[in-house]
């Protein structure tokens, strides 16, 4: 389970449940476990702080890289 932080402000993201050793290149909403700040449908996801963190594709969000940090483990299989 990772915990995905603004790199910006440090606020917590969400948590989210990846699977396989990769990078975080998108999220799946399916695998958010646990929202901190809501999140907009369709269009930008951004930080509470005005920060973009990545883009809606409906189904996943594609992340933007270096706009987000994350500590945790990561699930194999």
């Amino acid at each position: 389970m990772l915990t995905l932080r603004c790199a910006a402000c440090k606020k917590k993201l969400w948590k989210y449940d990846k699977v396989g050793q990769g990078e975080v290149l998108r999220c799946h909403k399916s695998r958010i476990t646990r929202l901190y700040q809501p999140l907009k449908e369709g269009g930008k996801i951004t930080c509470s702080c005005g920060k973009n963190i990545g883009t809606d594709k409906g189904t996943f969000i594609k992340m933007t890289g270096k706009t987000f940090t994350y500590s945790g483990t990561k699930r194999n299989s």
